[in-house]
Protein backbone atom coordinates (compact mmCIF):
# COMPACT_ATOMS: atom_id res chain seq x y z
CA UNK A 1 0.00 0.00 0.00
CA UNK A 2 1.41 3.60 -0.72
CA UNK A 3 2.13 5.85 1.79
CA UNK A 4 -0.03 9.10 1.59
CA UNK A 5 -0.13 11.91 4.35
CA UNK A 6 -3.77 13.23 4.12
CA UNK A 7 -4.27 16.68 4.33
CA UNK A 8 -7.63 16.69 4.47
CA UNK A 9 -9.33 19.43 7.09
CA UNK A 10 -11.96 16.42 7.92
CA UNK A 11 -12.81 14.31 8.51
CA UNK A 12 -9.60 14.15 8.77
CA UNK A 13 -6.06 11.76 9.78
CA UNK A 14 -6.24 9.50 12.97
CA UNK A 15 -2.95 8.43 14.29
CA UNK A 16 -1.96 5.55 12.97
CA UNK A 17 -1.46 3.71 16.47
CA UNK A 18 -5.17 4.13 16.96
CA UNK A 19 -6.45 3.10 13.88
CA UNK A 20 -3.79 -0.30 14.20
CA UNK A 21 -4.96 -0.91 17.71
CA UNK A 22 -8.74 -0.49 16.91
CA UNK A 23 -8.20 -3.21 13.68
CA UNK A 24 -7.11 -5.69 16.10
CA UNK A 25 -9.60 -4.98 18.27
CA UNK A 26 -12.87 -4.56 15.01
CA UNK A 27 -13.65 -8.40 15.89
CA UNK A 28 -13.08 -9.19 20.12
CA UNK A 29 -12.56 -5.96 22.28
CA UNK A 30 -10.72 -7.07 24.93
CA UNK A 31 -11.60 -10.65 25.47
CA UNK A 32 -15.86 -9.33 24.78
CA UNK A 33 -16.39 -11.58 21.62
CA UNK A 34 -17.81 -8.38 20.09
CA UNK A 35 -16.95 -5.65 17.84
CA UNK A 36 -17.68 -2.00 19.70
CA UNK A 37 -20.23 -1.34 17.16
CA UNK A 38 -21.92 -4.22 17.79
CA UNK A 39 -22.32 -3.74 21.58
CA UNK A 40 -24.84 -2.47 24.07
CA UNK A 41 -24.38 0.75 24.88
CA UNK A 42 -25.59 0.35 28.76
CA UNK A 43 -23.52 -2.73 28.92
CA UNK A 44 -20.60 -2.61 30.86
CA UNK A 45 -18.13 -3.35 27.97
CA UNK A 46 -19.16 0.24 26.69
CA UNK A 47 -19.92 1.61 29.91
CA UNK A 48 -16.15 1.50 30.62
CA UNK A 49 -15.04 2.47 27.14
CA UNK A 50 -17.11 5.88 27.42
CA UNK A 51 -16.37 6.23 31.22
CA UNK A 52 -11.97 5.72 30.21
CA UNK A 53 -12.70 8.18 27.58
CA UNK A 54 -13.99 11.25 30.16
CA UNK A 55 -11.75 10.59 32.29
CA UNK A 56 -8.84 10.84 30.39
CA UNK A 57 -10.07 14.17 28.88
CA UNK A 58 -10.92 15.64 31.69
CA UNK A 59 -7.34 14.84 32.60
CA UNK A 60 -6.26 15.94 29.70
CA UNK A 61 -7.79 19.24 29.31
CA UNK A 62 -7.56 19.82 33.39
CA UNK A 63 -11.34 20.11 33.49
CA UNK A 64 -12.29 21.71 37.03
CA UNK A 65 -15.08 20.66 39.32
CA UNK A 66 -18.36 22.09 38.50
CA UNK A 67 -18.21 21.06 34.55
CA UNK A 68 -19.88 18.36 32.89
CA UNK A 69 -18.67 16.51 29.96
CA UNK A 70 -20.95 15.82 27.59
CA UNK A 71 -21.01 12.91 24.04
CA UNK A 72 -23.60 13.97 22.03
CA UNK A 73 -24.55 13.20 18.46
CA UNK A 74 -24.14 15.24 15.65
CA UNK A 75 -21.23 18.17 14.97
CA UNK A 76 -20.54 21.62 15.64
CA UNK A 77 -23.43 22.92 13.12
CA UNK A 78 -26.02 21.34 15.37
CA UNK A 79 -24.31 23.21 18.08
CA UNK A 80 -24.95 26.55 16.25
CA UNK A 81 -28.70 25.92 17.64
CA UNK A 82 -28.24 23.91 20.67
CA UNK A 83 -26.10 26.65 22.23
CA UNK A 84 -28.65 29.35 22.32
CA UNK A 85 -31.74 27.04 22.89
CA UNK A 86 -29.63 26.05 25.87
CA UNK A 87 -28.29 29.47 27.42
CA UNK A 88 -30.03 31.75 26.09
CA UNK A 89 -32.78 31.81 29.26
CA UNK A 90 -34.26 35.21 29.78
CA UNK A 91 -32.05 37.02 28.06
CA UNK A 92 -32.80 38.68 24.54
CA UNK A 93 -29.36 39.21 22.56
CA UNK A 94 -26.14 37.36 22.17
CA UNK A 95 -22.64 38.82 21.65
CA UNK A 96 -21.03 36.77 18.76
CA UNK A 97 -17.15 37.49 16.89
CA UNK A 98 -17.64 37.34 13.50
CA UNK A 99 -14.27 36.02 12.39
CA UNK A 100 -14.85 33.78 9.04
CA UNK A 101 -17.46 30.89 7.59
CA UNK A 102 -18.02 29.23 10.56
CA UNK A 103 -18.71 32.46 12.66
CA UNK A 104 -21.16 33.58 9.95
CA UNK A 105 -22.99 30.34 9.98
CA UNK A 106 -23.40 30.56 13.91
CA UNK A 107 -24.53 33.95 13.62
CA UNK A 108 -26.98 33.34 11.07
CA UNK A 109 -28.54 30.51 13.40
CA UNK A 110 -28.56 32.47 16.42
CA UNK A 111 -30.48 34.91 15.02
CA UNK A 112 -33.58 32.67 15.08
CA UNK A 113 -33.82 32.49 18.26
CA UNK A 114 -32.22 35.81 19.51
CA UNK A 115 -31.02 39.47 18.73
CA UNK A 116 -27.70 38.99 17.92
CA UNK A 117 -25.05 41.87 18.46
CA UNK A 118 -21.86 40.87 15.99
CA UNK A 119 -19.34 43.14 18.96
CA UNK A 120 -16.36 43.13 15.95
CA UNK A 121 -15.37 41.46 12.45
CA UNK A 122 -13.25 41.17 10.19
CA UNK A 123 -14.71 40.77 7.04
CA UNK A 124 -13.48 44.39 5.83
CA UNK A 125 -10.16 42.08 5.36
CA UNK A 126 -11.24 39.38 4.16
CA UNK A 127 -11.06 37.53 7.93
CA UNK A 128 -7.50 38.75 7.31
CA UNK A 129 -7.03 39.06 11.21
CA UNK A 130 -8.96 38.71 14.78
CA UNK A 131 -9.83 42.28 15.83
CA UNK A 132 -8.67 44.27 18.84
CA UNK A 133 -10.84 43.53 22.04
CA UNK A 134 -10.26 47.58 22.62
CA UNK A 135 -13.05 47.93 19.72
CA UNK A 136 -15.02 44.80 20.41
CA UNK A 137 -18.82 46.19 21.20
CA UNK A 138 -20.04 44.25 23.81
CA UNK A 139 -23.27 44.18 25.71
CA UNK A 140 -22.72 43.42 29.16
CA UNK A 141 -25.97 42.31 29.33
CA UNK A 142 -25.59 39.39 27.06
CA UNK A 143 -26.72 35.78 27.35
CA UNK A 144 -23.25 34.86 26.31
CA UNK A 145 -19.96 35.84 23.87
CA UNK A 146 -19.26 33.04 20.79
CA UNK A 147 -16.32 33.16 19.14
CA UNK A 148 -14.90 30.24 16.99
CA UNK A 149 -10.90 29.57 18.11
CA UNK A 150 -9.92 28.52 14.82
CA UNK A 151 -11.22 28.91 11.31
CA UNK A 152 -11.13 25.57 9.11
CA UNK A 153 -12.14 27.39 5.74
CA UNK A 154 -9.91 30.54 6.37
CA UNK A 155 -6.86 29.63 8.29
CA UNK A 156 -7.41 32.04 10.93
CA UNK A 157 -7.13 31.35 14.52
CA UNK A 158 -7.18 33.47 17.98
CA UNK A 159 -3.79 33.90 19.76
CA UNK A 160 -5.25 33.50 22.77
CA UNK A 161 -8.97 33.84 25.07
CA UNK A 162 -10.76 36.85 24.68
CA UNK A 163 -11.14 38.10 28.13
CA UNK A 164 -15.25 38.24 30.11
CA UNK A 165 -17.47 40.35 31.12
CA UNK A 166 -18.81 39.38 34.66
CA UNK A 167 -22.18 37.75 34.19
CA UNK A 168 -21.54 36.91 30.78
CA UNK A 169 -20.34 33.24 29.75
CA UNK A 170 -17.83 32.59 26.82
CA UNK A 171 -18.56 30.05 24.25
CA UNK A 172 -16.23 28.72 21.99
CA UNK A 173 -16.23 26.25 18.60
CA UNK A 174 -13.29 24.92 19.18
CA UNK A 175 -14.08 22.18 16.46
CA UNK A 176 -10.85 22.60 14.55
CA UNK A 177 -8.14 23.36 17.05
CA UNK A 178 -9.45 21.09 20.54
CA UNK A 179 -6.92 19.67 22.54
CA UNK A 180 -4.30 20.95 20.25
CA UNK A 181 -2.96 23.84 22.53
CA UNK A 182 -3.95 24.26 26.00
CA UNK A 183 -6.99 26.26 27.43
CA UNK A 184 -8.09 27.26 30.74
CA UNK A 185 -11.50 25.31 31.15
CA UNK A 186 -12.17 27.30 33.80
CA UNK A 187 -12.83 30.47 31.91
CA UNK A 188 -15.45 29.10 29.73
CA UNK A 189 -18.74 28.79 30.70
CA UNK A 190 -19.06 26.02 27.26
CA UNK A 191 -16.36 24.60 24.89
CA UNK A 192 -18.18 22.31 22.31
CA UNK A 193 -16.53 20.55 19.60
CA UNK A 194 -16.99 18.37 16.44
CA UNK A 195 -14.75 15.09 16.15
CA UNK A 196 -13.52 14.94 13.00
CA UNK A 197 -10.69 17.22 13.36
CA UNK A 198 -8.79 16.19 16.23
CA UNK A 199 -10.84 13.81 18.07
CA UNK A 200 -12.04 11.46 16.25
CA UNK A 201 -14.61 10.19 13.06
CA UNK A 202 -17.49 12.08 12.48
CA UNK A 203 -20.76 11.91 13.91
CA UNK A 204 -19.84 13.09 17.32
CA UNK A 205 -19.55 16.61 19.37
CA UNK A 206 -18.14 16.84 22.77
CA UNK A 207 -19.22 19.58 24.77
CA UNK A 208 -17.91 20.81 28.12
CA UNK A 209 -20.14 22.95 29.78
CA UNK A 210 -20.49 24.89 33.13
CA UNK A 211 -23.13 22.74 35.47
CA UNK A 212 -24.50 26.23 36.39
CA UNK A 213 -25.59 27.06 33.04
CA UNK A 214 -27.48 23.91 32.63
CA UNK A 215 -31.62 24.12 33.06
CA UNK A 216 -32.21 27.78 31.73
CA UNK A 217 -33.33 25.57 28.08
CA UNK A 218 -36.31 27.10 26.54
CA UNK A 219 -39.75 25.20 27.67
CA UNK A 220 -40.46 24.05 24.31
CA UNK A 221 -36.98 22.59 23.53
CA UNK A 222 -36.54 19.17 21.62
CA UNK A 223 -35.65 16.50 24.42
CA UNK A 224 -32.88 16.28 21.89
CA UNK A 225 -31.63 19.27 22.70
CA UNK A 226 -31.69 20.23 25.95
CA UNK A 227 -28.11 19.62 27.38
CA UNK A 228 -29.43 19.16 30.71
CA UNK A 229 -31.28 15.96 29.71
CA UNK A 230 -27.94 14.76 28.12
CA UNK A 231 -26.30 15.60 31.52
CA UNK A 232 -28.63 13.91 34.24
CA UNK A 233 -28.55 10.55 31.78
CA UNK A 234 -24.33 10.98 31.58
CA UNK A 235 -24.73 10.62 27.97
CA UNK A 236 -26.77 7.80 27.96
CA UNK A 237 -30.66 9.13 27.45
CA UNK A 238 -30.54 7.77 24.03
CA UNK A 239 -28.24 5.58 21.62
CA UNK A 240 -25.11 7.67 21.84
CA UNK A 241 -22.72 7.10 19.03
CA UNK A 242 -20.91 4.45 20.24
CA UNK A 243 -17.86 3.91 18.08
CA UNK A 244 -16.45 7.65 17.50
CA UNK A 245 -16.54 7.62 21.31
CA UNK A 246 -14.53 4.17 21.04
CA UNK A 247 -11.77 5.92 18.68
CA UNK A 248 -12.14 9.31 20.73
CA UNK A 249 -11.08 7.23 23.74
CA UNK A 250 -7.95 5.55 21.97
CA UNK A 251 -7.25 9.26 20.95
CA UNK A 252 -7.33 10.31 24.46
CA UNK A 253 -5.08 7.74 25.46
CA UNK A 254 -2.37 8.42 22.57
CA UNK A 255 -2.08 12.24 23.43
CA UNK A 256 -1.47 11.18 26.81
CA UNK A 257 1.74 9.45 25.42
CA UNK A 258 2.55 12.08 23.24
CA UNK A 259 3.14 14.34 26.48
CA UNK A 260 -0.48 15.77 26.50
CA UNK A 261 -2.10 19.11 25.14
CA UNK A 262 1.42 20.60 26.39
CA UNK A 263 3.15 18.35 24.13
CA UNK A 264 1.37 18.58 21.39
CA UNK A 265 0.57 22.42 21.17
CA UNK A 266 4.99 22.34 20.96
CA UNK A 267 4.90 19.85 18.27
CA UNK A 268 2.24 21.77 16.40
CA UNK A 269 3.70 25.00 16.35
CA UNK A 270 6.58 23.52 15.17
CA UNK A 271 4.90 21.69 12.45
CA UNK A 272 2.77 25.14 10.85
CA UNK A 273 6.44 27.16 11.44
CA UNK A 274 7.79 24.99 8.31
CA UNK A 275 4.93 25.78 6.27
CA UNK A 276 5.16 29.04 7.07
CA UNK A 277 8.53 29.43 6.14
CA UNK A 278 8.25 27.18 2.91
CA UNK A 279 5.59 30.23 1.85
CA UNK A 280 7.19 33.38 3.06
CA UNK A 281 10.92 32.35 1.68
CA UNK A 282 9.39 31.02 -1.94
CA UNK A 283 9.82 34.98 -2.88
CA UNK A 284 5.73 35.24 -3.73
CA UNK A 285 5.44 32.07 -5.46
CA UNK A 286 3.24 31.19 -2.94
CA UNK A 287 1.30 33.63 -0.41
CA UNK A 288 -1.12 33.95 2.26
CA UNK A 289 -3.56 36.83 3.11
CA UNK A 290 -3.76 36.26 7.22
CA UNK A 291 -1.66 38.07 9.38
CA UNK A 292 0.92 36.57 10.85
CA UNK A 293 0.24 36.42 14.29
CA UNK A 294 -3.69 35.48 13.58
CA UNK A 295 -1.85 32.21 11.04
CA UNK A 296 -3.70 29.05 11.85
CA UNK A 297 -1.83 26.29 13.75
CA UNK A 298 -4.44 23.48 12.10
CA UNK A 299 -4.92 24.34 8.72
CA UNK A 300 -2.20 26.25 6.72
CA UNK A 301 -4.29 28.11 3.60
CA UNK A 302 -2.59 29.78 0.74
CA UNK A 303 -2.57 30.56 -2.99
CA UNK A 304 0.15 30.31 -5.57
CA UNK A 305 1.21 33.15 -7.44
CA UNK A 306 -0.10 31.75 -10.70
CA UNK A 307 -3.39 30.11 -10.23
CA UNK A 308 -2.77 28.49 -13.61
CA UNK A 309 -0.60 25.93 -11.86
CA UNK A 310 -3.43 24.71 -9.03
CA UNK A 311 -4.09 21.91 -10.94
CA UNK A 312 -0.36 20.83 -11.34
CA UNK A 313 0.11 21.31 -8.27
CA UNK A 314 -2.35 19.65 -6.72
CA UNK A 315 -1.54 16.59 -8.98
CA UNK A 316 2.35 16.32 -8.45
CA UNK A 317 1.07 16.43 -5.02
CA UNK A 318 -0.47 13.62 -5.02
CA UNK A 319 1.63 11.76 -7.35
CA UNK A 320 4.57 12.88 -3.83
CA UNK A 321 1.94 11.04 -1.51
CA UNK A 322 0.73 14.13 -0.22
CA UNK A 323 -3.22 14.08 -0.86
CA UNK A 324 -6.21 16.23 0.17
CA UNK A 325 -4.53 19.60 -0.21
CA UNK A 326 -7.20 21.49 -2.57
CA UNK A 327 -8.65 24.57 -0.53
CA UNK A 328 -12.04 24.90 0.26
CA UNK A 329 -14.47 25.81 -2.28
CA UNK A 330 -15.67 28.98 -0.93
CA UNK A 331 -12.35 30.53 -0.62
CA UNK A 332 -10.14 28.40 -3.30
CA UNK A 333 -6.41 28.03 -3.22
CA UNK A 334 -4.63 25.38 -1.05
CA UNK A 335 -4.87 24.41 2.68
CA UNK A 336 -3.25 22.01 4.54
CA UNK A 337 -4.63 20.37 7.19
CA UNK A 338 -2.04 19.23 9.79
CA UNK A 339 -4.21 18.30 12.81
CA UNK A 340 -2.94 16.43 16.52
CA UNK A 341 -2.55 12.91 13.98
CA UNK A 342 -0.15 14.68 11.41
CA UNK A 343 2.97 13.54 11.67
CA UNK A 344 5.71 15.84 11.33
CA UNK A 345 7.58 13.93 8.74
CA UNK A 346 4.14 14.79 7.21
CA UNK A 347 4.65 18.26 7.08
CA UNK A 348 8.35 18.32 5.95
CA UNK A 349 7.17 16.45 2.67
CA UNK A 350 5.12 18.45 1.61
CA UNK A 351 7.37 21.64 2.89
CA UNK A 352 10.21 19.86 0.52
CA UNK A 353 7.85 19.57 -2.14
CA UNK A 354 6.36 22.93 -2.31
CA UNK A 355 10.01 24.52 -2.20
CA UNK A 356 10.80 22.05 -5.00
CA UNK A 357 7.64 22.73 -6.82
CA UNK A 358 8.57 26.75 -6.77
CA UNK A 359 11.88 25.96 -7.89
CA UNK A 360 10.35 24.37 -10.78
CA UNK A 361 7.75 26.67 -11.95
CA UNK A 362 8.88 29.54 -10.97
Amino acid sequence: MAKVYNFSAGPAVLPHQVLAEAQSEMLDWHGSGMCVMEMSHRGKEFMEIIHDAEHDLRELMHIPAGYKVLFLQGGASSQFSMVPLNLLGEKTSIDIVNTGHWSKLAIKEARRYAKVNVVASSEDRNFAYVPDESVWQRDPDAAYLHYTSNETIGGLQFPGVPSTLDGVPLVCDMSSDFLSREADVGRFGLIYAGAQKNIGPSGLVVAVVREELLGRARADIPTMMNYQVHADADSMYNTPPTYPIYIAGLVFKWLKEQGGVKGMAARNEEKAGLLYHAIESSGGFYHTHIDAPFRSRMNVVFRLKDEALDEVFLLEARKNGLAQLKGHRVVGGMRASIYNAMPIEGVKALAHFMQDFARQHG
